[in-house]
């Protein structure tokens, strides 16, 4: 198990705080590592929203990319090695139902994924492992695959990913920002010890406003409190990825999923929303049909 014992101490001790110099008490760390996020998202979200804006290869690159990139820290967290068909069979189920769905072919994909999963928990039990691995690609999959699917309505694509991306990456802010001025009681001390019911609110109101800002940006909604409640459901989903990355996290006994994007660590980390905001907007796009706004 990664991190060991060890690694599973220190996540259970991490509540964002300092022993002080004088060793007489612990100081709140509160703002330690916002220059390296800032510098991350100046750096790393205009080019995500920029692949977005323009949509076809440029977006399919981005979330391959993304995918692959994830899928190597979900596999390392596994404990296994990239080399391993269990592992291969992670990264070949996932570029296989991006490709198929690149080519509009969605539900081809999910049948893609659905044997690749099994696939790769097989190959992990044949070599006496834990088959957890193979849980990784519909985990990992179904976001990647609904990030695409959503981004081919040639209507109402761009502007419902826009709605998902901006309330999603909304709602982390607001979450951290409260979160960290305001305190209190805590979330989930046994699953994330840093998170606070202050900061969930806050990443909630976060969302909900830029939600509204966004619809209102892109045409007249049919009724400011229906946007709302659209963001506000995709706002609450996000948080509970977060907070089942948070369970994944210290089952392994790891405080981040890797150390990709400096201030955020692993990409997993960064994106755990998204993991599961991302399924539940193209479920909805689903209902509602082609062509049709997330929020309308």
């Amino acid at each position: 198990m990664p991190g060991g014992s060890g690694g599973l101490a220190r996540v259970l001790t991490d509540t964002g705080t300092e022993t002080s110099k004088a060793g007489t008490g612990r100081t709140p760390i509160r703002w330690a590592d916002l220059r390296l996020r800032l510098i991350s998202a100046v750096i790393l979200g205009p080019l995500a929203l920029l692949c977005l804006w323009l949509g076809g290869p440029a977006f399919v690159l981005l979330i391959g990319a993304g995918a692959v990139g994830v899928a190597r820290e979900w596999v390392r967290l596994c404990g296994a090695q990239m080399t391993q068909p269990a592992a291969l069979s992670v990264f070949a189920g996932l570029v296989a139902a991006m490709a198929v769905t690149a080519f509009a072919h969605p539900l081809n994909a999910l049948a893609v994924l659905a044997g690749a999963g099994a696939l790769s928990c097989a190959l992990a039990r044949m070599a006496g492992r834990s088959g957890i691995i193979g849980a990784g690609v519909p985990y990992i999959g179904l976001a990647a695959v609904a990030l695409l699917w959503l981004r081919q309505d040639p209507a109402a694509g761009r502007a419902d990913l826009l709605f998902l991306v901006l309330t999603v990456w909304a709602g982390d802010i607001g979450a951290y920002l409260v979160g960290r001025l305001v305190g209190g009681p805590r979330l989930a001390p046994h699953i994330s010890p840093g998170k606070t019911w202050s900061g969930a609110i806050g990443g909630l109101l976060g969302g909900c406003l830029c939600g509204l800002l966004v619809a209102h940006l892109h045409t007249t909604p049919a009724t400011t409190w229906h946007v709302v409640a659209i963001a506000a459901a995709l706002g609450l989903i996000a948080q509970a990825g977060d907070l089942l990355e948070s369970l994944i996290k210290r089952h392994f006994g790891v405080k981040d999923s890797g150390h990709t994007i400096p201030g955020h660590g692993g990409l997993l980390d960064r994106v755990d929303g998204m993991l599961t905001a991302a399924p539940a907007a193209a479920l909805l796009a689903l209902v509602l049909g082609r062509g049709v706004l997330l929020w309308q």
